[in-house]
């Protein structure tokens, strides 16, 4: 029975309306921390989370607005495309049934994780009590009764817990809302709920149900590690700086533009960077790495001191290790994560914050500048590559037109606050070298776990965020194909997002890939199956409508007909999605075979050793000599 200090409360109400009371606190910022939650119910969660979402929405509706999805994984997706937007201090939760409904969340939890994005994650469970065993939908292993499918959800997650008592639900939902809001722990958080213990009762203290505020950590560098780092800059010759997504959570933007500025050295950014500084900036050379452009990777191969801030150093950011050249090359790593600090052996980290790290630089080598040959060079490479780039965006009055023009006319058209979404295929790549970002927010592509069918709802995720701005969704037909029901959701509820559903009829990108490791695009194209061969090599397309689909959701679908004019006709479409109020999807024909400017990067994706196809044979001679480049790059 409840006290007057205690609430009586099934689980399920106790969570839902903790979370409604969380705050995050990031200086002068504060904002709810979960401000709403999805749900797809089931029998795992309709009487426990779905009941208390219903119960709070009859007293206050507002507290903790249920969102409806079609999918689980997009559920996810949403959430971290707002986190995203809303700088890691906001997301979304969201709950699921028992065993498909939760399977259903673990890719959205990998790419939450590998984006350290925030994720709340309320998988449902079976029975704690096992009372009937085994329910519908549970997985049995017989080695360990006690393993459910969301035992699963346990490598990729930051934290995770089950909730097998009701008197368990406080310890484990402040333990998620610490990970949730710490910059260095945040991701994927995971709490799963058996059915039965969601709707027990338990007497709830009216303390665990007030308001309460998560301060984001911004730590300040150490003297001693900024004084090293310091040293190393002032005597570097050639100096070049990675900004990654560490920038744009911390919000340090203004700082890297104007220690750039104060000092003239050049910025190259990874995917998650983009937005860092503006495309015509004069220290901006573009993306770097294996999808860099040639002004970024140029400079980055000759650089003697290379300057990390807030990247993760994926694969693509060094190009498989052969983007830095230089044998004395020296890494001083900025970020909040040790983790990533001490990556490539590097004797500089700088355990901090990057807006903190970025304003004791600037005061620490105020003297500082580059020299004036360098300069001349960052000013040359930086206008060399922006004409490669104007070439590349002119119509070329082909039927099926190349993906870069594409891109050039939707660049040509958006506003400077428009938002562009991608992350798999061919896209993420030309958008890295081309796309001419023209705000901190506006550059959106996921390519931390680069996850097809994440677009559209992670779009979806980016206007809840941000109502006031255009959110163009760049999508091939293989994304697309994976992950597209989530268009349902943007008109029930009136969210207008515009697509942009580039027709390849097939894989462009791992066609491409296909053809530099020697495996001839096989298995890449979308046609009918040749009952001769049993293989998908031949001509015939397959009569599937993609514009029809859009069409039968509710969307206004504009296509444009493969024509010399397709390229104007894409720009009028455009023109007219940015005036309508409701979601409209473009689709376009393209020739996949119409490549961007080549950028000198590399990617080391292994060729066959030995095979009996002579193309095979072929890639495998190149793929030796371009990993003679790889360094181990220990500095």
């Amino acid at each position: 029975m409840s006290t007057p200090n205690t609430k009586r409360m099934t689980v399920g109400q106790a969570l839902v309306e903790f979370l409604a009371n969380q705050w995050t606190v990031d200086g002068d910022v504060r904002e709810r921390t979960i401000p709403g939650m999805f749900g797809i119910f089931g029998h795992g969660n309709v009487a426990g989370v779905g009941q208390a979402l219903k119960q709070l929405h009859d007293t206050d509706p507002g507290l903790m607005p249920y969102l409806q999805a079609r999918n689980e994984q997009a559920m996810v997706h949403e959430s971290v495309g707002f986190a995203r937007m809303h700088r890691r201090r906001a997301t979304y939760a969201s709950t699921a049934s028992v065993g498909p409904g939760a399977a259903n969340m673990l890719t959205g939890a990998a790419l939450a994780t590998t984006n350290r994005l925030p994720a709340l994650l309320l998988p449902s469970d079976t029975f704690a009590t096992r009372v009937s065993d085994p329910v519908l939908q549970q997985i049995e292993m017989p080695h360990d009764t006690s393993v459910s499918v969301n035992d699963a959800f346990r490598p990729l997650s930051r934290y995770f817990d089950r909730v097998d008592r009701p008197e368990q639900l406080f310890s484990i939902a402040l333990a998620a809302m610490r990970v949730l809001t710490d910059p260095v722990e945040t991701g994927a958080v995971t709490i799963a709920l058996p059915e039965d213990v969601q709707a027990e009762a338990l007497d709830v203290p009216l303390e665990f149900l007030q308001p309460r505020e998560w301060h984001i950590r911004r730590p300040v560098p150490e003297r001693g590690p900024l004084a090293r780092a310091v040293a190393a800059i002032a005597h570097a010759k050639r100096p070049i700086i990675i900004a990654g997504g560490g920038v744009i959570y911390s919000d340090a933007e203004q700082q890297l533009r104007a220690f750039a500025e104060a000092t003239g050295i050049p910025v190259g950014t990874s995917q998650a960077g983009g937005g860092a500084l503006d495309w015509d900036h004069p220290q901006y050379l573009g993306g770097v790495g294996a999808t860099g452009t040639l002004a970024a990777n140029h400079l980055a191969a000759e650089a003697d001191v290379v300057i990390g801030i807030g990247t993760r150093y994926s694969d693509f950011t060094t190009a498989s290790r052969t983007a830095f050249q230089d044998p004395d090359v020296t890494f001083v790593n900025i970020n909040v994560a040790s983790f990533d600090a001490y990556k490539h052996g590097s004797q500089l980290p700088v355990i901090a914050d990057a807006r903190e790290a970025l304003d004791a630089l600037a005061e620490a080598l105020a003297d500082f500048r580059v020299e004036a040959d360098y300069a001349a060079r960052i000013k040359a490479e930086k206008a060399a590559w922006d004409a490669l780039v104007d070439q590349a965006f002119e119509p070329s009055g082909l039927a099926l037109p190349g993906q870069p023009e594409i891109i050039g006319a939707i660049q040509s058209g958006s506003a400077p606050t428009d938002v562009v979404v991608q992350a798999a295929g061919s896209l993420p790549g030309d958008l890295h070298k081309l796309w001419r970002v023209r705000d901190s927010l506006g550059y959106h592509v996921e390519y931390a776990f680069s996850c097809m069918g994440y677009e559209i709802a992670g779009g979806i995720g980016v206007k809840r965020a941000a109502p006031e701005r255009d959110v163009i969704v760049m999508v091939g037909d293989g994304s697309y194909l994976m992950l597209h029901t989530e268009l349902v959701t943007a008109v029930a509820e009136g969210i207008k997002v515009i697509v942009v559903l580039i027709q390849n009829h097939g894989y462009a990108s791992i066609g491409h890939l296909s053809e530099t490791v020697g495996s001839e695009r096989f298995g890449t194209l979308y046609r009918r199956q040749d009952p001769d061969t049993l293989d998908f090599q031949g001509a015939e397309l397959l009569p599937v409508d993609l514009a029809m689909n859009a069409r039968s959701y509710g969307l206004d679908v504009i296509e444009i007909e493969p024509t010399a004019r397709a390229i104007d006709d894409l720009s009028a479409a455009l023109a007219t999605a940015k005036a309508s109020d409701t979601s409209t999807l473009i689709h376009i024909n393209s020739d996949p075979r119409v490549y961007a400017p080549d950028g000198d990067g590399w990617w080391d994706v292994p060729v066959a050793e030995v095979s009996t196809i002579p193309s095979t044979k072929a890639a495998y001679d190149d793929y030796l000599a371009e990993r003679a480049h790889q360094r181990p790059l220990l500095g």
